[in-house]
């Protein structure tokens, strides 16, 4: 049986979820979180991009064409583009440890962290989806998977300004500090 490219990004997409899922119950409790309108708000634009990305029948009109053309190399590149990218979330989601959730919260006895991916990117797990979604959107090659990206960068970035909303209000000065030193979803080296 040949491994194809599909298979490695929906493996690398598994292993993401597997990960998110068993971590998640070792977090630390919820000391305070942001409102559930506005969760939801978030979960809608992210079932928006998946849909986009994963729906492989959907009659998206002139999203179904193609941006790129439909060769094997570049479904391998965007596949370990993909994996890449989980890997690096992954990665960052380990440095996290308990201060991890999926909401937008200050968890109680919540740190800074400054170690791995953070010493450099403060929103290094969303980097690395980001860079897992561009993968996918390759190997796809459909103006969907694009649009998909840009979905999920603005959610993303709308929720990063948040946590750094309760990340400032919590810590003050040490996570301005911080700020100054880190890059937003792409390394700062300074």
């Amino acid at each position: 049986m040949r491994v194809t490219p599909e298979q490695i990004i929906y493996g690398s997409w598994i292993l993401f979820g597997l990960y998110w899922f068993v971590s998640a119950f070792s977090a630390k409790k919820t000391e305070k979180r942001e409102p559930s309108a506005e969760r939801l708000g978030h979960m809608i634009l992210m079932a928006a991009g998946y849909i986009l990305l994963f729906q492989r029948d959907g009659n998206w009109g002139i999203l179904n064409h193609r941006f790129l053309p439909d060769t094997l190399w570049i479904a391998w590149l965007g596949a370990g583009i993909a994996f890449a990218g989980v890997l690096f979330a992954i990665w960052a989601r380990w440095n996290l440890g308990k201060n991890w959730s999926a909401a937008v919260t200050i968890k109680q006895g919540h740190q800074i962290i400054r170690t791995g991916p953070y010493a450099h990117i403060r929103h290094p797990i969303y980097t690395g989806m980001l860079i897992a979604i561009i993968g996918s959107a390759l190997a796809i090659g459909e103006y969907r998977g694009l649009l998909a990206f840009v979905i999920f960068l603005f959610g993303f970035y709308r929720k990063a300004r948040k946590e750094e909303a309760f990340l400032a209000a919590n810590f003050g000065e040490p996570f301005l500090e911080h700020k100054q030193r880190t890059g937003f979803f792409l390394p700062r080296f300074s």
